[in-house]
């Protein structure tokens, strides 16, 4: 009979994983449902947004104007960030209609060295909650605090005045099961990168401004919870995005803007989770069963709105867009945003749009943060 603590340990980490990755459609169970092709990975909470500005514009930010937690979107665009340094916090109850004891912390913070240079660091922190481990006769066996964190620090630097490239490096971290040593339990880690690329450029005749951004995130090693090995890959990812920002006087702006996400591991299939790494992120194009179709059911679509009235209050809204053979995650979003000197708080709020229920459903997300102008100094040549 298997170890009753190591049954436990399998079900947190099941749990968790699918309220994570919120990829699973409601009352169903991998494997027993066939229109259930939905792509699972080990560390989904890489994949929460975590700041509220691009929460409240539908899940979009690869292409949108750089601010404090650009690094998560696209290590390339905070290159053209207009201050000298600051940060932001945000915060995430999960299944906060529930329990209240799971959230998602994001903590940034950026310099920027020069014109064209900028570093950054941060830190994820998803708190799963306490858990109690107990035997067949429902006797306690322990509790524990899952977590999972991820460590970032970002290069941004420009190429030219109207584009620039960006890299992080991350440490990730994910321990569901606490020390239990009658089980061949492990916490787990892994080491990624992300490489963003970013161009934006003013049209002056229409008094307006059109972004594109392009990245790549975590890029790494897959991971294991147990001793045993059978890794699973980690949520590598392409986002794909433009914005469109127009201004319509001295006073009022409004940005469009449109992505579009694919995750890049292997298709759910009977042996893809044995697949070396390269061959799983780069096959990752061409090997759904259902060909063309199914590839394209696997992108995502994330599309926002952002209105500002002079830079000190905005109005966003979003729609998040996923096939329903995929996860079937479709929402609207809403958010307002306030700046008043260097200080910025925002807020955000998710509704299903389907009978697909969300762990942030009804939920208030927030972030503040806090940004300051670097003293002028002679601008040094992009081309140099």
């Amino acid at each position: 009979m298997m170890n009753t603590l190591k049954k436990g340990w399998i079900f947190i980490f099941s749990f968790g994983a699918y309220l994570a990755a919120q990829s699973q459609p409601q009352g169903t169970l991998i494997g027993q449902d066939p229109n259930n092709k939905n792509i699972t990975t080990a560390v989904p909470f890489l994949t929460i947004t975590p700041d509220t500005r691009a929460a409240g514009m539908g899940d979009v930010g690869v292409a949108t104007s750089p601010d404090a937690a650009s690094a998560y979107w696209n290590a390339g665009k905070l290159a053209f960030i207009d201050k000298g340094y600051g940060g932001s916090l945000s915060y995430t109850p999960w299944l906060g209609k529930i329990i209240n004891d799971m959230r998602v912390i994001h903590l940034t913070g950026f310099y920027k060295i020069n014109r064209e240079q900028v570093v950054a660091a941060s830190m994820k922190y998803f708190d799963l909650g306490e858990i109690e481990f107990r035997d067949n006769g429902n006797v306690s066996q322990g509790r524990f605090n899952a977590r999972e964190a991820a460590f970032d620090v970002t290069y941004s630097r420009l190429l030219t005045d109207h584009f620039s490239l960006g890299g992080t490096l991350r440490y990730i971290y994910s321990n569901l099961t606490g020390a239990l040593p009658t089980t061949d339990a492990t916490a787990a880690h892994s080491v990624a990168v992300d490489i963003g690329v970013f161009y934006t450029k003013p049209l002056k005749s229409k008094n307006a401004t059109l972004s594109w951004g392009a990245s790549i995130s975590n890029v790494g090693a897959k991971v294991s919870y147990t001793n045993s090995g059978n890794p699973d890959f980690i949520p590598t990812n392409l986002r794909l995005g433009g914005a469109y920002k127009a201004d319509l006087d001295p006073m009022n702006s409004l940005t469009f803007a449109l992505d579009f996400d694919k995750l890049m591991v292997p298709t759910t299939a009977p042996g893809s989770r044995n697949k070396p790494l390269l061959d799983g992120i780069f096959g990752s194009f061409s090997d759904a069963p259902g060909g063309w179709q199914e590839e394209l059911s696997e992108v995502t679509i994330s599309g926002g709105l952002e209105y500002w009235y002079n830079q000190t209050f905005s109005g966003r809204l979003g729609y998040f867009y996923e096939d329903q053979t995929k996860g079937n995650r479709k929402y609207l979003t809403a958010g307002v945003g306030l700046r008043y000197n260097d200080f910025g708080v925002d807020v955000a709020y998710l509704v299903p749009t389907n009978q697909r229920e969300s762990p942030l459903a009804e939920t208030i997300r927030f972030t503040i943060q806090y940004l300051i102008a670097k003293k002028a100094k002679s601008e040094e040549s992009v081309t140099d």
